[in-house]
């Protein structure tokens, strides 16, 4: 198998900060009930010019300094987001256009929450194929423009931001070891945005009226005891086929999406929580694909994941999909 190198990371999120005092006054809702519910205290929220390929060019060239390359380096430029700039061209296509590199490929991938698993995971193999020896990824999301605002079970949850890594084929340290991605189409109907696409009529008044175009959370209970099961799945799987066991991992970086749901994962992996996982969602929300992203670019860091520590990024989102990625430091 071709070796396949994290030669950088990077990460950005917005100025903007939103706090639960902040939603106190528009909504029905406290500081003491979002915090004890969820562990988010707040999050960030792009400036009004900021789509996502916005956020990505900073996390990015960011990625790009840590590995050492250039813009005419990049083979592939691969971007995880369900709120890309536009439907078309693609979220990846606007940065390909602002990193100035005309000579890589560039294209999105759709898995919603497990973004930034799916596209480490298409990357890897694209280079395991011999397609290229240089690949950005990111992970971007502006998720705080599809919210019903006045929805306060979903729209405190959320927040915007993004996160990239380099990958090159070659021999050396940080390396992926192991990646594993799996989805569920027939049970991926508590999360969705009904409006838009081709299952619904053109963007009308009355879509709009009926709110089909914001994001829409449904049964968030049974979604939590869903996604703890598959969590738990996929650091199983890539750990199994390694021969590891959960506590072999120094530290676990989380998809950030409830701060329960994660205690219950550590739990159900008899690891400790405080000890091996690494969490942001209490200053950045859920924000959606790009936040292990972000998480696994601010461990590196601020030094929290050391030479010679395994890491597994571990993932779940709507659709259903999950997965995870295993790296050797």
């Amino acid at each position: 198998m071709v070796p396949i190198r994290v030669a950088g990371t990077g990460s950005y999120v917005p100025e903007k900060i939103l706090t639960n005092f902040d939603l106190e006054k528009s909504l029905d809702t406290s500081d003491e009930w979002i915090v004890k519910r969820t562990g988010i205290r707040e999050r960030r929220v792009a400036a009004p010019d900021q789509a996502a390929s916005d956020l990505a060019l900073p996390a990015c060239r960011q990625a790009m300094e840590a590995a050492g390359v250039s813009d005419r380096d990049l083979d592939y430029i691969i971007m995880a987001t369900v709120t890309p700039d536009m439907c078309c061209p693609s979220g990846a296509n606007w940065l390909q256009a602002k990193l100035d590199a005309p000579q890589a490929i560039s294209f999105d991938v759709t898995a919603a929450c497990s973004g930034f698993c799916f596209v480490l995971d298409v990357a890897m193999r694209y280079m395991q194929a011999g397609a290229g020896k240089t690949m950005l990824v990111v992970a971007s999301e502006v998720m705080t423009r599809v919210q019903d605002w006045t929805d306060r079970a979903n729209c405190i949850l959320w927040g915007d931001g993004a996160g990239a890594v380099v990958l090159k084929a070659e021999e050396g340290l940080p390396q992926i070891i192991e990646t594993y991605i799996g989805t569920d189409g027939a049970n991926g109907q508590n999360l969705l945005m009904p409006g838009g696409g081709s299952k619904t009529t053109p963007i009308s008044y009355e879509s709009v009226d009926k709110k089909l175009h914001t994001l829409r959370l449904i049964e968030a209970a049974a979604s939590v005891r869903v996604a703890v099961k598959h969590f738990a799945l996929s650091v199983e799987t890539v750990l199994g086929r390694r021969g590891l066991k959960p506590q072999d991992v120094d530290l676990y970086i989380p998809h950030q999406a409830n701060i329960r749901m994660l205690q219950s994962l550590a739990k159900r992996l008899d690891v400790n929580f405080e000890e091996k996982f690494f969490i942001t969602i209490e200053k950045y929300g859920n924000i959606s694909s790009a936040s292990s992203a972000i998480a696994l670019d601010e461990a590196v860091r601020s030094g929290r994941i050391k030479p010679g520590d395994l890491v597994c990024v571990t993932v779940f989102g709507g659709g259903l999909t999950w997965g995870a990625t295993l790296i050797q430091f």
